[in-house]
């Protein structure tokens, strides 16, 4: 592949354990593909021992670079910060995906195959074999219906986290959206379209998150749910008072 410089970027709240592993296995599948891989994890201000983990694997695993935030902001404003610490690197691609490694190394390495190939813009990688609860499944549902009627098509998963960016339409991205967006890749979703990119959509495996806790630490419950935890619907009502503002009122920058 004629890539000079590849930029993986994510976003790692509480991801001790699944790390080390994921991170070896990006780097495997994507180093190949690029004559220079960077790997740009930004901390969320962990509660567990992942910033002492990426610093002990930065010192092993060439290009990996590690960014403490200053405070913990949540996974959207987080994501972009990361974006934004990849772009100046000056990549040629820059790939995202979030730190609970719930993707397959080699659907990494597809979609920004695809994304050489094809020359999209961007290219999305659409979930498959997902085992959410029933209600984050409504919700997206929900999302999808919106962004599809806003947007003028469907788009199959308007939230995945799995991303392959032109540097220069990715920045465009990022202006028009604030830099503590809840929901920034729904945003994206909606604005790609809008704005004619080329986007092409390739199917991927979901995995569980990896380590020992399935559901992580983000809705401040540590086993699946029967109902809607009190801090999921909480995010659910501003991040929806956010789309309003930002993407979809008349008017609105996407």
């Amino acid at each position: 592949m004629d890539l000079k410089h590849l930029a993986v970027v994510m976003p790692a709240y509480n991801e001790a354990e699944g790390l080390p592993g994921f991170l070896d296995e990006l780097h495997r599948n994507l180093a190949p593909l690029a004559e220079r891989l960077s790997l740009v994890v930004v901390d969320d201000r962990s509660t567990d021992a992942t910033v002492a983990v990426l610093r002990e694997l930065a010192a092993d695993l060439p290009g990996l670079t590690v960014i403490e935030a200053e405070a913990n902001r949540g996974h959207g404003p987080t994501a972009l910060a990361a974006y934004r610490a990849g772009l100046a690197l000056e990549p040629d691609l820059i790939v995202h995906v979030d730190g609970d490694g719930q993707f397959h190394g080699i659907d990494l390495a597809r979609a920004v195959r695809a994304a050489v190939a094809t020359d999209a813009d961007v290219v999305h990688g659409v979930r498959r074999g997902r085992e959410d609860p029933w209600f984050r499944r409504v919700l997206t549902g929900m999302v999808g219906v919106v962004v599809a009627f806003a947007a003028g098509r469907r788009v199959p998963d308007v939230n995945t986290p799995l991303r392959v960016y032109k540097p220069a339409r990715l920045a465009e991205l990022l202006s028009r959206v604030p830099a503590d967006a809840l929901v920034p890749h729904v945003h994206f979703s909606l604005a790609e379209p809008r704005l004619g990119y080329r986007v092409r959509y390739i199917e991927v495996a979901s995995l569980p998150r990896r380590g020992s806790n399935p559901t992580g630490t983000m809705w401040g419950v540590d086993r699946p749910p029967l109902l809607p935890p009190k801090r999921l619907r909480r995010f659910a009502r501003e991040a929806a008072v956010e789309l309003w503002r930002v993407s979809l009122r008349p008017g609105a920058a996407g």
